[in-house]
């Protein structure tokens, strides 16, 4: 009886340390406003130029090089040793590298102080490479303690968007995405958003660039939420006369996209479409269809036989020329997403 009693006691006491957890934790959430300015810059330059490029990569943190799996994804882990961590950002750095010059360079998946990535300030190193670049923050991931998985908890993550850019931006806005998990689920995910610059131009308009990571593992209502409401931006923006650029990792198959990869195989698993015609049936989807931006994440990469699929790419409103577009096969090797660039001009 004693040690029933005792057992019980345990449970008992177990069961109240996780609620004060859980109240502390939703006392504690991140919860940003719809919108809020991160940066203002009335005397930004004006710019005269009418061809640019722009790259968008996610990655991953530094932690799912193509040696990991990922418990999300139906794997085991949350990152590799910490050497593989300093190896990944190493190459991260000099991936970036390549694309020096690039008028703007979209980032995901940007670890500031986490547990993940070692606490390694990954945001504040590419600022430092990239000093002659203006760099925006749009952060979408700020939890004290992430409990999953059980047997490993990812622990405290800071991560968010990272937008660099040879013009000098006149402003910096992050936009909250509308939605979420249920509670307590929510507590613990990320705070989906996209980081949108404004640019001006010398003919009395403004480019904006928008930085996006949309939501994963949802049925696709959460990204349904999240469609409608950027289309509300963009279309609020194009009618201004503005020009209009959205790129980053959708986490959902562009509209009209039909796999032409030369080894990888395409992953159909919860296959989602972004719907034909969005925002407008004029506007430009650009991606290349020969080279998979992202694979699952299941067991480490294998040529042949990993899951791979199309999710990072740009959108461009109706007065924006595509000049071209290219896709990187890194055979994922730092990340689990691989780079897309862009060559446009405005009309």
């Amino acid at each position: 009886m004693k040690v029933l009693k005792y057992l019980l006691w345990a449970i008992l006491i177990l069961v109240v340390l996780f609620v004060i957890f859980l109240i502390y934790s939703t006392i504690d959430n991140y919860n940003p406003p719809e919108s809020e300015i991160v940066i203002t810059n009335e005397n930004a330059v004006v710019i005269s130029d009418s061809v640019f490029s722009a790259v968008s990569w996610n990655i991953g943190y530094a932690g799912l090089d193509s040696t990991m799996d990922f418990f999300y994804d139906g794997g085991e882990k949350v990152r590799p040793e910490k050497e593989a961590v300093k190896r990944n950002i190493q190459g991260i750095l000099q991936t970036v590298d390549r694309f020096r010059g690039t008028s703007f360079i979209l980032l995901q998946e940007v670890d500031k102080n986490s547990k993940r990535s070692y606490k390694n300030d990954i945001y504040a190193m590419l600022c430092d490479q990239f000093s002659e670049y203006h760099s925006g923050f749009g952060k979408n991931y700020d939890v004290a303690f992430v409990p999953l998985p059980p047997s490993e908890p990812m622990g405290k993550v800071v991560s968010g968007l990272q937008t660099l850019s040879l013009p000098e931006p006149q402003k910096i806005e992050r936009y909250s995405f509308p939605g979420n998990y249920s509670w307590p689920m929510s507590v613990f995910m990320l705070d989906r958003c996209f980081l949108k610059n404004t640019y001006p131009l010398a003919n009395g308009k403004s480019l904006v660039m928008i930085n996006t990571h949309n939501s994963a593992y949802d049925d696709g209502s959460l990204r349904q939420q999240q469609m409608d409401f950027l289309k509300g931006i963009l279309q609020d923006e194009y009618e201004k006369g503005n020009y209009v650029i959205v790129g980053g990792d959708w986490n959902q198959c562009p509209s009209g996209f039909v796999p032409k990869f030369h080894d990888d195989i395409f992953d159909t698993d919860d296959l989602l479409y972004i719907e034909p015609g969005y925002p407008a049936a004029d506007w430009t989807w650009a991606f290349d269809a020969e080279y998979p931006t992202n694979r699952r994440v299941m067991k480490p990469y294998k040529v042949g036989e990993t899951p791979t699929t199309l999710i990072d790419y740009f959108l461009l409103s109706p007065n924006i020329e595509l000049l071209d577009v290219s896709g990187f096969d890194l055979d994922f090797t730092y990340s689990d997403h691989q780079p897309v660039r862009i060559n446009f001009r405005l009309n």
